[in-house]
């Protein structure tokens, strides 16, 4: 199965992925990572990993249309089977999302369809919710609406503030992220 994985940060979660394929516990090609804009420690892992890289950079675009042309253009040459979008922050436009019907996959930092968006982890939290979590689900042209493959649930304990739950859900991610890519690898 080849995947082309999606940041915008730090690449945690494809650093998991990463491993795991490394250990052979994970059978799937990492045929590319690319990333919104430039200078993201998810980039560096990646060219230290060896694998192939690439960089669409949104502020490189003044029309929003192009970007997103240009972004479906760099996924696209790869032929992934599988599109994952792991810390990525940008909504991609619908035609990204028919190309890869089915095959683009998000992780979200809280059980959704509770608290979509970008502050999943600070409005849970805000909330006063005893239980969050992360979700793996299929993206669609909504924010965080698609349909789910699985969640685990995150104890928020007292005393937690955004940072130590967040760290405490991105541990969970990582696993349910490559129990997700396991399934569809074997699918």
């Amino acid at each position: 199965m080849r995947i082309v994985v999606l940041v915008s940060g730090t690449g945690s979660n494809l650093q998991a992925v990463i491993d795991a394929v490394a250990s052979g516990s994970l059978d799937v090609e990492i045929a590319a990572v690319g990333a919104d804009r430039q200078g993201t420690y998810g980039i560096e892992r990646s060219a230290a990993a060896g694998l192939e890289t690439f960089v669409v950079n949104f502020k490189d675009y003044p029309v929003r249309a192009d970007w997103d042309a240009a972004l479906l253009d760099a996924v696209a040459v790869h032929q992934p089977d599988y599109v994952i979008s792991s810390g990525f922050m940008r909504i991609v436009a619908p035609s990204f999302i028919d190309a890869f019907a089915g095959r683009y996959v998000n992780t979200h930092p809280a059980l959704l369809p509770a608290f979509p968006g970008a502050h999943g982890v600070r409005d849970a939290l805000a909330y006063g919710v005893k239980v969050t979590g992360c979700t793996v689900h299929f993206a669609d042209a909504g924010v965080d609406t698609g349909p789910i493959i699985a969640q685990t649930p995150v104890a928020v304990l007292d005393g937690d503030t955004e940072e130590t739950l967040h760290e405490r859900i991105k541990v969970a991610e990582r696993e349910l992220l490559i129990q997700v890519l396991g399934e569809l690898s074997r699918a």
